[in-house]
């Protein structure tokens, strides 16, 4: 039985042939791919990496700065608009008020002036509809009355106006004028009499006939000497 024995019976072939050509490669020591030197093209080729790479961080750090700039561009036209809104909600919002106010002061006075137009029209009829070359002795009396009635009421409404509206005080006839210039002064002598008027113009001059004299006295002591 021992002739028939064969020691290659219990060897594996297939793992046999898989040792086999890492036992053959004859690797030597310090000769392997983790510890060699890199080689010319494997330096390039990092290279070339490298240089990729960083050509793709400047890209993208250039898409990041035009990115930041519309953004802030965009921050600072938000901005204006807010401060442009605010701006003129305030001054459109004053603006209305203003010439709201100002419309209705303009209606409420072209309302009193459309008035007083009417009213001054109606007196004027009045006034030119006086013919006294129609009067006769029987009514003289009455329609004089009636006249002067008639002007005394045209009187009024026609200071009614021209106190309202400042475009009649170049309307004023001279005659007017000339009364109100001389009222005061008219009033004045209804008051005092001549000889008030005497001591109370004596009141006002005594002080300047004063100095006149204290001066007149000076000179004189000035030439004598």
């Amino acid at each position: 039985m021992s002739s028939d024995y064969d020691a290659s019976d219990f060897i594996d072939g297939d793992l046999q042939s898989q040792k086999s050509p890492s036992a053959g490669a004859g690797a030597k020591p310090g000769s392997s791919p983790a510890q060699r030197a890199p080689t010319r093209e494997e330096v390039d080729s990092e290279l070339a990496k490298t240089q990729q790479r960083l050509s793709e961080l400047l890209r993208e750090k250039e898409e990041k700065e035009r990115e930041r700039a519309a953004w802030e561009e965009t921050r600072r036209r938000q901005a204006e608009f807010q401060t442009g809104r605010a701006e003129m909600l305030q001054s459109l919002t004053r603006g209305v008020g203003l010439l709201e106010e100002a419309e209705f002061n303009s209606r409420r006075d072209a309302e009193q002036m459309a008035k007083a137009l009417i009213e001054l029209r109606d007196a004027l009829d009045k006034v030119q509809s006086i013919h006294e070359e129609t009067w006769t002795r029987d009514n003289f009396s009455v329609e004089l009355t009636r006249a002067l009635t008639t002007l005394e009421n045209a009187r009024m409404e026609w200071t009614t106006a021209r106190l309202k509206f400042a475009v009649l005080a170049g309307a004023v006839p001279q005659s007017e004028s000339m009364a109100q210039t001389a009222a005061p002064v008219q009033s004045l002598f209804g008051i005092y009499s001549f000889g008030e008027l005497c001591r109370l113009g004596f009141a006002l001059t005594w002080p300047v006939a004063a100095v006149l004299l204290a001066l007149a006295v000076v000179l004189a002591v000035l030439l004598h000497h």
